[in-house]
């Protein structure tokens, strides 16, 4: 998929705006089993498609000879999201992706979901993920090549110097 540069910028004036600029991008398909009685999307249909969007992100990222044996070493320690605007069965729906910040034992990933015609935002999630090796069942350092690949793609500096500094 061509990098994109950014998504279309919300009217409502609760959103924030974005840090960074978003180069990765999902177009949603909603299921019927996503639907809650109300008529919109259900709020645990929201955080599996971001799980999507997130997967097909660090896929998208990785480098070319390790995309197929994908193998990032962490796990989610915290998830937010702040609810904007409710999505609907039949809307065009896009999930942006970007990493917002990075040290060397953990990552934030930000994802917002949005109606791709309005521009209008639905959701916005925050997730923190943590190094971990799964064999040893303990915290690690994140791959250092991984972050390289990251910032590479992310066409910025990532990394920060102290995790009292990134939040995370």
């Amino acid at each position: 998929m061509d990098k994109p540069l950014n998504y279309l910028p919300s009217s409502n004036p609760r959103v924030p705006q974005a840090k960074h600029p978003f180069r990765h991008c999902l177009k949603v398909q909603t299921r019927f089993s996503d639907i809650d009685m109300l008529g919109h999307l259900n709020n645990n249909a929201y955080l599996s498609i971001m799980d999507l969007a997130k997967i097909k992100y660090l896929t998208d990222t990785a480098p070319e000879q390790s995309r197929h044996n994908l193998e990032i070493k962490a796990v989610v320690v915290h998830i937010d999201c702040d609810f904007y605007s409710p999505a609907y069965f039949d809307e065009p729906l896009e999930v942006w992706t970007t990493i917002g910040q990075c040290s060397e034992r953990s990552f934030t990933i930000e994802q917002r979901m949005i109606n791709s015609q309005t521009g209008e935002t639905k959701c916005i999630t925050h997730t923190v993920l943590a190094g971990f090796d799964p064999k040893l069942r303990k915290g690690i350092p994140l791959d250092t090549e991984w972050i390289n690949n990251l910032q590479e793609w992310e066409e910025r500096p990532i990394l920060t110097t102290s995790t009292a500094t990134s939040g995370i």
